[in-house]
């Protein structure tokens, strides 16, 4: 069992930067592949980035790519989300989730935990 708490959400300004953060209770975090997702009002949720349980695999969605950054401290059980350049168009609600699989998969159907979310707002 993992739980998991968003943190780092809020508003800023196109071209600004927010880092997310995601804590993990528990001591097998790093036996669990992490991703962060985000949902837009009115469309479906997305994967936007994930990294392997080492941290030394990463894997990105064309609309993040070179513009945001995912990394893992196994130590501290915590996986970071860098946004940089951001867009009215990253507006959602973002999601950290943990997978029991060994690979960055992008279907949320692989993903067995969930954190609450927390909002970020880019305005123009």
């Amino acid at each position: 069992q993992v739980q998991l708490v968003e943190s780092g959400g809020g508003l800023v300004q196109a071209g600004g930067s927010l880092r997310l953060s995601c804590a993990a209770s528990g001591r097998t975090f790093n036996r669990y592949t992490m991703g962060w997702f985000r949902q837009a009002p009115g469309k479906e949720r997305e994967f936007i980035t994930g990294i392997s349980r080492s941290g030394g695999g990463t894997s990105y969605a064309a609309s993040v790519k070179g513009r945001f950054t995912i990394s893992r401290d196994n130590a501290k059980n915590t996986v970071l989300l860098q946004m940089n350049s951001l867009k009215p168009e990253d507006t959602a609600v973002y999601y950290c989730a943990a997978s029991p699989v060994e690979m960055v998969y992008y279907s949320a159907s692989y993903y067995s935990y969930w954190g609450q979310g927390t909002q970020v707002t880019v305005s123009s």
